[in-house]
């Protein structure tokens, strides 16, 4: 039988090969301390005396200085975990009795010798939904109690990382792309041991980033938490992770906590070199808000004047009145809502609305669940999953109220924004709102990803190529952004480069239906009919949605089959007979692969009736280009605002 590997917190312990790994980087521990650290790893959360340790370690007819030789070895391996013995994280010493390892511990069956040179390790992909499992678990009891703790602890953190950041200026450190350093902060462990407390740590991880986020963004980018949320849980090293998200830094912890305290370690490590340049441990009791808030406000006080001297005043920022909530079960929902919404999924789009609803019925003020609510109406409604004359007049009311509450929040400038574009075709606002959301926080990715395609349906693909990318780079893993891009590409006829990204989002998500949709008809651009088709064809197993079908229509009929493109169209008919679907969009989809030029037409007419978003795209959508000579829609064009 072979020996286990080991995992603790960021730590694999390996003990057939006496390694010790911290994200994948090798440390060095002398045999006897690792000999101590496999025992205490083994019988973690017991006590192991010393008594038990000198029997085990050092065999009774040896003559040692017992106590010299495991007082050195602790104190080794506190030096190589960052820990301490009067403020443990992970082993803990019980005076004259013995030691325990204080974290979680999971062991692991390493792979067969013979198989172990062709394994590969793959990092979990989708980290939307693995991550927001946990995140939508846990009680929320006392939960006034704990929202404060999080957001004073989280700006204790802000204020110190603040200070190293505007320190760190003169100092001569790689920057990213226009002069910009990018930070990650990964998500914050939980070492309860009980999975029940990982909203406490996820929500942590959350209002770092926000924070963070408005800190200095010319300065400062930070990573979206779609992306960091999929290295919950990860093992793999941060080299990699950070080549993954193009940072320059990282800044991970831990969290533990019980019915009285609560302990939060964080560090900071540079890239280039792998070295932590910052680390603080903060040890908070739960007994009382007021008394917690204002000693942490003595320590911020503290901090400010001891790193950034009479400057200090620089960061700390008065709140913004609708960027928290009062209560931790309003902004539970709100990322309950926000994880649901990042589905891009009829179901996904209802589950979000109904976490936003509770959200501002527990917090009438919270205006970031208000642009929340504004956000899922609107995609339910350019999804052509109901009718733009019920949702987006809701949309608007939502994004209104937010900005009632906050008109500085960039989120709701953002909704208001899509607003304009796709239901009022109302380019100039449109235009104003984004740019006023972006100047707002221009760390905020989905302000720059809309605002890539409101520039690429006006055909200026220079400049919405140039915001796609300052989306992707805020959240570079995103499946929602990457695929965007690719419309771009697909929009700009660039279809091979389209085809690529598409399939990469695929493979990260078979059933994502947008890449899948716009991959078949980049493929039919191409004029690959046998590849559009085998797609297609395979996409009722994936999506049952009424509108695969009539993504069929259209490739039989611009594959020249119009008896199965018209099967697929009277499928289509069928399976929508009770309005599950906006139709209009769909058929004229439909009607221009079979080339019903009449029947095209009238379905356009009727999605101006309707206000539909589906027009917006008409100046670019290759789709379009063999009805572009009819008088019909250049007039169309010139009553959307898209005409030269």
């Amino acid at each position: 039988m072979q020996v286990a590997d080991y995992h603790f917190g960021p730590y694999q312990l390996q003990p057939r090969t006496r390694e010790l790994y911290k994200r994948g980087i090798k440390l060095k521990l002398r045999p006897q301390p690792f000999q101590v650290l496999v025992i205490l790893v083994e019988r973690s959360g017991e006590v192991v005396t010393r008594e038990e340790l000198h029997d085990l370690l050092w065999p009774k007819e040896t003559f040692v200085d017992f106590e010299q030789g495991l007082n050195t070895a602790i104190k080794e391996l506190r030096g190589v975990l960052q820990d301490s013995a009067s403020e443990p994280r992970y082993i803990q010493t019980l005076p004259k009795l013995g030691y325990r390892m204080m974290v979680p511990v999971t062991a692991e069956q390493p792979p067969p010798p013979n198989e172990a040179a062709t394994l590969k390790q793959i990092a979990p992909h989708d980290g939307q939904t693995n991550s927001g499992i946990a995140l939508l678990g846990g009680p929320h009891t006392s939960g006034l109690r704990r929202w404060a703790l999080l957001l004073g602890l989280s700006f204790l953190l802000l204020i110190t990382l603040a200070g190293y950041f505007e320190w760190s200026r003169s100092r001569s450190r790689p920057q990213a792309s226009g002069g910009r350093l990018m930070l990650a902060v990964l998500p914050f462990e939980n070492l309860t041991g009980d999975a029940g407390q990982e909203y406490f740590s996820d929500g942590l991880t959350e209002e770092m980033i926000a924070q963070l986020g408005q800190l200095n963004p010319k300065r400062l980018g930070v990573i979206a938490r779609t992306s960091v949320m999929q290295y919950q849980r990860s093992r793999q090293p941060l080299e990699q992770i950070s080549r993954d998200l193009g940072v320059q830094y990282v800044l991970e912890g831990s969290v533990r906590r019980d019915s009285r305290k609560v302990r939060i370690s964080a560090e900071l490590i540079e890239m280039s070199d792998q070295k932590t340049i910052w680390s603080r441990q903060y040890d908070r009791e739960l007994t009382s808000i007021l008394a917690l808030q204002g000693e942490i406000a003595q320590e911020i006080a503290h901090e400010i004047q001891l790193i950034l001297g009479d400057e200090g005043k620089r960061f700390a920022a008065d709140p913004k009145p609708g960027a928290s909530p009062v209560s931790y079960d309003a902004y539970d929902l709100y990322l309950k809502g926000r994880y649901f919404w990042n589905k891009r999924s009829a179901q996904g789009f209802q589950q979000a609305i109904v976490c936003f609803q509770q959200a501002v019925t527990k917090d009438p003020n919270y205006a970031r669940a208000y642009a929340g609510l504004a956000d899922s109406y609107a995609l339910t409604s350019s999804y052509n999953l109901g009718r733009q004359e019920d949702l987006m007049p809701k949309a608007r009311a939502a994004a209104l109220r937010a900005l009632q509450i906050d008109d500085t929040l960039a989120e709701a400038h953002t909704s208001l924004a899509l607003i304009a574009e796709n239901y009022d075709w109302d380019w100039e606002t449109a235009g104003k709102e984004f740019r006023r959301a972006i100047e707002l926080n221009p760390g905020y990715p989905t302000a720059h990803q809309w605002y890539a395609e409101y520039l690429a349906w006006q055909g200026r693909f220079d400049q919405a190529f140039a915001e796609m990318e300052q989306a992707r780079q805020l959240d570079p893993l995103s499946l929602s952004i990457t695929t965007d891009h690719a419309a771009t590409l697909y929009y700009s006829r660039q279809y091979d480069r389209a085809i690529e990204e598409l399939r990469s989002v695929i493979d990260m998500d078979p059933a994502f239906p947008r890449a899948r949709a716009i991959l078949v008809l980049s493929y039919v651009q191409k004029r690959r009919f046998s590849e559009a088709l085998a797609h297609v064809e395979n996409l009722p197993r994936i999506d049952p949605s009424p509108g695969v079908w009539a993504l069929e229509a259209y490739a039989y009929g611009r594959s020249g089959q119009p008896a199965q493109a018209r099967r697929a169209l009277a499928k289509f008919e069928q399976l929508n007979r009770h309005g599950q679907l906006n139709p209009t969009t769909f058929l004229a989809l439909a009607y221009a692969g079979i080339g019903d030029k009449e029947k095209f037409f009238a379905c356009l007419h009727q999605a101006f009736v309707e206000r539909s978003n589906s027009l917006t795209a008409l100046k670019v959508d290759p789709m379009y280009d063999p009805f572009r000579g009819d008088p019909r829609f250049q007039a169309l064009l010139r009553q959307v605002g898209l005409a030269p």
